[in-house]
């Protein structure tokens, strides 16, 4: 589906009839017609360009992007083939020693046999065939020879590894026969982490080899991203290779393999290669392999036992197909710029997949018992977690590893952490005393993915697969809404969680605001997931619907993409959101948005206006930022009108310089509340705004709610006059909220009752709000 969009995006044409939305159609270059809603975005684009004047060049578009090329089902069948790899494992998980890579390799090798003999095609590079090789079988000699029948009937898992044992890792390779599309993995026999079991000992040895190779691999996976991000922005394999060269060096060193690099370092390759719709390789530096869809590969071959021992434990590969898009981008001042995206077509496929190993005359020592030990352990009555709250029910676990996919488990809630179970990866434990927060968020609504957010110490890393190692020890749990799990949180885990225990953690509720970027993105990416996977039984689950969830920078790059593939001639920068349809905020929409809401609270003295004031900062300061002023009394005259316009200068200035400390997702709502006191008039205060000798400070500022408060005891003078003030402050036309602070306890007070009738007189549109001492209780 993603191959249709990427290349049949706008194929140049020419309109030839309409402008109905059904009537449009296209001629194309082989006298072909294209009508209907493709035919319609092509002329929209075409006529958005020709308006901003840009010329396209057809014919070379046409020859880049004709639709004929690929095929609509590409990556659909690419993702297929990588399901019924997975699907044939968990198949033969329980007789997995004696799988031998002919029977692993078996969907990729039918997929790119058959493609290849349709297409007529005998030969292939070596770097555009599928593999997949068991442990010390991986060497370069094998990597490179090219041979995709998989003749290895007699290479089994229980036979790969050093000195005969199992093999302890694979490497894969998918190759679409007629097309761009490949990517390399590597996965793991055995588990890359050990359960916390309530201690902190070292880990077991046999587990290090693993260890190892889990954690060179994260080290390349890391660096051909890199050189991914830094190719779309420089086109340069050169600092492409050398910033994949730094990243491994950093990633090594964060992993402390740093004694290894020498060794590593020669027998590491790299490349990128650009390659064509019929999945040829093409020269880098040619012109049309701009918009051609590339390949960045990383392996490191032949890997010494590293630990001590002989041999060979085999090799690490991992690549990706990817595709850039550029725009180049006319400055105010002249210059040209160029605005660069680019999109990871294989991210979707698992970067990250290991299968327990039970191994036979060793069940002692079989990483599947050690997992059901460890569920066994923590369910027992003295589990060093604490009482269990829920048993296991669906949830995704996220990582902030940014290339780690969220994982499908159950989970189980303790009072003191939880259990998070995989049929893959076995059993992560996260206790509480690996804990240094636990915020949880759920956007009051039902409808919002609940988000339990765990801010966790490095203690933790030995016992978490090495996927869920990132750059912030930060994890997340989603809680899909209408689950049992979602439901059983809120009945069963949420009050024991939030009340103090004995680790002195509790669990903590937050707005949006308090979300930081990271954790939005990741509670955005569980939302999307979320909305796809939650249709309804008799609704068709749209294939690329669920590809946007797994890649949610897909839809922004496909129309970056359409542009840039039109024409290489600069955009100037103010048309550029034309082009890419970015949503525009209305520009009086935005600067009404912006404005600071001046809040007048008013009323005879004695009315309790201060107690109002200072508890509306109180119950509302989580949702919004309070400036407060109060007039100043000195005798001379009530209202200083100089005085509050030299107030409104200043609080502005210190809100912009606030506005450009903060990013808009956690910048609050400002709002000015003025409390006036005594016989003031409110238009006094509207007056001295309006008047205000700085434009910019005039326009910045917007009047709101104008509350009276009103003490009934407080009103009338002697032989039941009332003061003159009185009715005043509450006419019609200014005053939105009269709120009475007395005599609200007493149902229907005959002097609450006498005051109301007379200013519902006065002012009939009035709310009327009850608030004794100036705290409303409802």
């Amino acid at each position: 589906m993603i191959l249709t969009q990427l290349f049949d995006c706008f194929c140049p044409c020419v309109i030839v009839a309409g402008c109905e939305f059904e009537s449009v159609e296209c001629l194309q270059q082989d006298g072909s017609y294209v009508s209907g809603e493709f035919a319609f975005r092509i002329a929209s684009l075409i006529a958005i360009l020709n308006s901003l004047g840009v010329e396209e060049d057809q014919e070379k578009c046409y020859y880049l992007f004709r639709s004929e090329e690929t095929s609509p089902e590409d990556l659909v069948a690419f993702e297929h083939q990588w399901t019924s790899f997975f699907a044939n494992f968990d198949t033969e998980i329980p007789f997995l020693l004696e799988l031998s890579e002919s029977q692993a390799g078996e969907p990729f090798r039918s997929y790119f046999s058959h493609g290849m003999i349709s297409s007529h095609i005998t030969e292939n590079s070596p770097n555009r065939q599928p593999f997949v090789l068991f442990g010390n079988h991986s060497t370069q000699e094998n990597l490179n020879a090219g041979n995709f029948n998989f003749p290895s009937e007699g290479h089994l898992v229980r036979s790969t590894g050093p000195s005969g044992s199992f093999a302890k890792h694979m490497v894969v390779q998918c190759v679409s026969p007629k097309g761009p599309l490949a990517c390399s993995r590597t996965y793991f026999f055995g588990a890359t982490h050990v359960p916390y079991l309530g201690d902190d000992n070292k880990l077991p040895k046999k587990t290090e080899q693993i260890r190892l190779l889990s954690q060179l691999y994260a080290a390349v996976m890391e660096a051909v991203l890199a050189a991914i991000a830094c190719y779309a922005k420089t086109s340069s394999l050169t600092k492409a290779k050398e910033v994949a060269e730094q990243t491994l060096g950093s990633g090594l060193n964060s992993f402390e393999l740093m004694r290894f690099k020498a060794a590593l370092y020669s027998k590491m390759a790299f490349h990128i290669h650009a390659v064509n719709n019929q999945g040829r390789i093409v020269p880098l530096d040619s012109e049309d392999s701009l918009y051609f869809v590339k390949t960045a590969c990383m392996t490191i071959y032949d890997i010494p036992d590293l630990l001590g021992g002989r041999g060979c434990l085999g090799s690490v590969v991992f690549s990706e197909s990817f595709l850039t898009s550029q725009i180049l981008v006319k400055e105010k001042d002249g210059t040209v710029t160029t605005e660069t995206r680019s999109i990871i077509l294989t991210a979707a496929i698992p970067r990250f997949c290991s299968w327990l190993v039970s191994v036979i005359h060793q069940v002692e020592d079989s990483e599947v018992k050690l997992s059901e030990k460890t569920q066994q352990a923590v369910m027992g009555d003295d589990c060093f977690l604490g009482a269990l709250l829920t048993r296991g029910e669906g949830a995704y676990l996220y990582s902030s590893n940014p290339w780690s996919l969220p994982e499908e488990g159950k989970v189980h809630f303790f009072s003191s952490g939880l259990l998070f179970s995989h049929r893959h990866h076995g059993s992560i434990i996260i206790s509480k005393d690996h804990m240094n927060s636990i915020l949880f968020y759920d956007g009051d609504s039902t409808s919002i993915v609940a988000a339990l957010l765990i801010d966790f110490k490095s203690s933790l890393l030995p016992h978490l697969p090495v996927h869920f190692h990132g750059s912030s020890n930060f994890l997340m749990i989603a809680l899909f809404p209408k689950s049992k799990i979602y439901q059983t949180f809120y009945s069963e885990v949420f009050s024991p969680w939030q009340q103090q225990a004995n680790s002195g953690l509790s669990l903590k509720v937050i707005q949006e605001d308090g979300l930081s970027v990271e954790q939005k993105r990741l509670h955005s990416n569980a939302q999307k997931l979320f909305a796809v996977l939650s249709n309804s039984a008799g609704e068709k689950r749209s294939p690329l619907k669920l590809l946007s969830a797994k890649l949610p920078e897909l839809d922004g790059f496909l129309q970056h993409f359409a542009v840039s593939s039109i024409s290489r001639e600069p955009v100037m920068r103010t048309h550029l959101p034309v082009l890419l349809q970015q949503p525009e905020i209305n520009p009086t929409s935005r600067v009404e948005n912006d404005k600071v809401i001046i809040n007048i609270v008013t009323g005879l003295p004695g009315c309790h206006a201060s107690e109002l004031c200072a508890f509306l900062v109180t119950l509302h300061k989580e949702y919004g930022r309070w400036m407060v002023y109060r007039q100043i009394m000195d005798g001379s005259e009530c209202f200083h009108a100089a005085h509050f316009q030299r107030y409104l200068s200043s609080a502005l200035e210190a809100q912009q310089n606030r506005s450009a400390r903060l990013s808009a997702y956690i910048r609050k709502k400002t709002r000015l509340l003025v409390v006036l006191q005594g016989y003031t008039d409110v238009i006094d205060v509207i007056q001295a705004l309006q008047t205000h000798p700085d434009s910019n400070v005039k326009s910045s500022f917007t009047i709101g709610a104008i509350t009276v408060c009103v003490e009934p005891l407080s009103c009338y003078m002697e032989h039941r006059f009332l003061f003159p003030k009185c009715l005043d402050q509450c006419s019609q036309g200014l005053v939105s909220n009269v709120v009475f602070t007395s005599h609200t306890t007493e149902q229907r007070h005959p002097l609450l009752v006498q005051l109301q009738s007379l200013i519902r007189a006065a002012n009939p549109t009035a709310a009327f709000i009850l608030a004794e001492n100036g705290i409303v209780t409802r």
